[in-house]
């Protein structure tokens, strides 16, 4: 049975939070009591990055007033207030700064009628690496085929600042999708525009432009991208993607693809390409990934098969290419990595670790969107062993996705619905050293209670990025409401 680290946000709890007075001469006379505290979000044991914005926190006890107080080495500062406790940013960052590579303790008490309990202490590690100081992602209602207000959004991790990349209602409504960026760079990005001004936006070296990459011997436009290290291809997935509604099962829904390929984008000769080694009707390739040196093309395949009728028993090997920057051709003998056949599960969304030794990939019991899949987990392989082990740290009861490393390759942010099984939820989690991932911690909020209780939206596709996205959502609404320029396609032997 899959493990759960994640405390719910219980709705009794919603009435709470009126601040409270309290003398700034501290709590001089307390009880002290065995039990754990319970705080949201539960950042008890995690490891959190030096350069963080405050882990603001809710404390689910009773009580009329707090206090915590966040001590590291021999320095300490306290933070009164009513449940939610807000801590002061100057404060946090020069004690996690100072302390990087140390534990930190936060000790809670609260005011009881019979005077002031202080509860066992809570224990986290600041790592001394830091992390990426933006991401990106999207934030879209998690319905199905329809949609209402999305948009594209940045947040600096080091503060609470949230700045829209593009939203939909610049776009008359269209759907945005599938961002992505060059090595974590922030001024080389695309995405995709579906239904009206349909196309992929293009930022590439401080300039714009909308391709149409559907071409007639494509089945469709590209779906799921990933850039090639040195900026110069894109490798897209091709799709012709439906949906199936289940009346008893817990997925709900299921998509799946009716066929689907893989292209590489020439982003200086703007022309797609695609091989006779990967291109075949009797598979569906999907989600590419390149090594950190462009030299390997990975992706998932599965044979193709009848669908929807056999959406249960499709299972996605992983496999690879190898590929030449030169020419821009494949290699061509494809290996297996990963078989469904010795899994049992199927593979999604394989990411390669800046280093090149690790790959971290979605299993699940079949299909390719694992999103809606609760027995949707994350797994972490071994390039050079072949090792293949669960994230138990990660892993929870509910589906468990989408997931990128950070570009010093300590970090990884991925997807999780483990709070209330409905909305996905950014979660960051440290990546040792030893090979070893830590407990993650959701993504800090300035009032994380009220914000992820009150959000009806899910985070999606979480993206780590090195600095600011400094294109406008205006300029970006401009070249989307713009003319798309259709690309050539040509087929290579190999």
């Amino acid at each position: 049975m899959k493990k759960s680290y994640c405390i719910k946000i219980q709705n009794a709890c919603l009435a709470c939070g009126l601040l409270f007075a309290v003398s700034c001469s501290g709590v001089e006379q307390y009880r002290t009591s065995d039990a754990v505290p319970r705080i949201f979000p539960d950042y008890a044991n995690a490891t959190v990055p030096v350069n963080i914005a405050p882990l603001n926190f809710r404390i689910m006890e009773d009580g009329s007033e707090f206090m915590a107080r966040f001590s590291a080495g021999a320095d300490s500062f306290d933070v009164y207030g009513s449940n939610d406790i807000l801590i002061p940013s100057g404060k946090w960052k020069r004690l996690l700064q100072q302390h990087a590579g140390t534990p930190l303790s936060v000790s809670i008490f609260a005011k009881e009628p019979a005077g002031w309990v202080r509860y066992r202490s809570l224990r986290l590690e600041i790592a001394p690496e830091p992390v990426d100081p933006f991401i990106a992602y999207r934030l879209i209602e998690p319905g199905y085929e329809y949609w209402g207000t999305m948009g594209i959004y940045q947040r600096n991790l080091e503060s609470f600042d949230e700045t829209p990349v593009i939203v939909n209602t610049l776009t008359d409504g269209s759907c945005m999708n599938c961002h992505s960026f060059c090595s974590h760079n922030p001024q080389q990005m695309l995405f995709h525009v579906r239904a009206q001004h349909a196309g992929t936006v293009l930022l590439k070296d401080g300039t714009l432009s909308k391709l149409n990459l559907k071409t007639p011997d494509i089945v469709s436009a590209g779906v799921y991208p990933r850039w090639h290290p040195h900026g110069k291809y894109i490798a897209f997935s091709v799709n012709k993607t439906f949906q199936a509604f289940h009346s008893s099962d817990s997925r709900l829904v299921e998509v799946y693809d009716m066929s689907s390929d893989l292209i590489v984008y020439n982003t200086e000769t703007q022309t797609l390409g695609y091989t006779s080694v990967i291109h075949s009707p009797d598979r569906f390739e999907t989600f590419p990934e390149w090594s950190p040196d462009g030299k390997t093309l990975y992706f998932c395949s599965a044979p193709a098969k009848k669908m929807p009728g056999s959406y249960d028993s499709l299972k996605y090997d992983l496999l690879k290419v190898g590929f030449n920057p030169q020419t821009a051709k494949t290699g061509n003998v494809v290996d297996t990595v990963l078989s469904a056949s010795a899994t049992g599960k199927s593979a999604s969304f394989p990411r390669i670790s800046p280093d090149g030794k690790y790959m971290t990939v979605c299993l699940s019991s079949s299909g390719t969107f694992p999103i809606w899949h609760k027995d949707s987990d994350l797994y972490l392989l071994n390039l050079s062993t072949g090792v293949l082990e669960p994230m138990d740290s990660v892993n929870s009861r509910e589906s468990d996705s989408y997931h990128s490393w950070s570009s010093n390759g300590r970090w990884t942010v991925y997807g999780s619905r483990c709070m209330d099984g409905l909305y996905t939820r950014p979660y960051i989690v440290y990546f040792d050293t030893a090979g070893i991932f830590h407990k993650p911690f959701l993504l800090p909020q300035k009032e994380p209670f009220a914000h992820y209780s009150e959000l009806l939206k899910s985070y999606n596709i979480p993206e780590f990025i090195t600095g600011k996205i400094t294109v406008s959502p205006q300029a970006f609404e401009r070249i989307v409401k713009g003319e798309a320029v259709d690309v050539k396609s040509s087929r290579n032997k190999r």
